[in-house]
């Protein structure tokens, strides 16, 4: 664990893999798409939030969290070699859905979540005998209300290391939610 993510303080744990399973593999992208889920899944329920999943990405959306009214919108992205840069990591998004997330005219708040998985895709789910782990950490940046992109088909989007993607996490999500509809006079108070 310590050579996948060198930064995190986690305690040692052993995996047991079957010969043949954990060979190094590049995950296609709904591999990628259906991990990204299950990890907002996690943190939602523990958190208390509600998830929907939308079937099409029209809206620079993947899923939607609920709280007491209040929505927060996260589009997803997960890789297996992320790009690191001082003081976390950065991700090319393309132009139109960072158009879409930062749309000032948005009922809920944009949001782009960076998941970094294992560069083994037999490693991104670890069996122990009471538990499974999900071998992976994820980060968010907040595009709402962001400047228009430098120009290109992508722009890149700083993911600071200190906005781990988290229960917490959400909660945050959930204030500046708060914030944004108290300031556009939607009245959630």
């Amino acid at each position: 664990m310590d050579a996948v993510f060198p930064h995190l303080q986690i305690p040692l744990i052993l995996a047991i893999t079957q010969p043949g399973v954990g060979m190094a593999a590049e995950a296609t992208s709904w591999q990628k798409e259906q991990v990204s889920r299950a990890y907002v899944h996690a943190l939602a329920t523990q958190g208390g939030y509600t998830v929907s999943d939308w079937n099409v990405d029209k809206d620079g959306v993947d899923v939607t969290l609920r709280s007491r009214g209040l929505m927060v919108d996260i589009q997803l992205k997960c890789t297996q070699n992320p790009r690191t840069i001082r003081s976390g990591y950065s991700f090319d998004l393309d132009v139109e859905t960072y158009d879409k997330l930062r749309d000032p005219e948005r009922s809920a708040p944009g949001h782009l979540a960076l998941l970094i998985v294992p560069p083994d895709i037999g490693r991104w789910v670890i069996h122990q005998q009471d538990s499974i782990v999900l071998a992976c950490h994820g980060y968010w940046s907040s595009l709402y209300g962001m400047g228009h992109a430098p120009g290109g088909s992508t722009t890149a989007i700083h993911l600071p290391e200190h906005q781990e993607l988290t229960v917490k996490a959400m909660g945050t999500m959930f204030e500046a939610a708060r914030r944004m509809t108290n300031s556009t006079g939607l009245g959630l108070s």
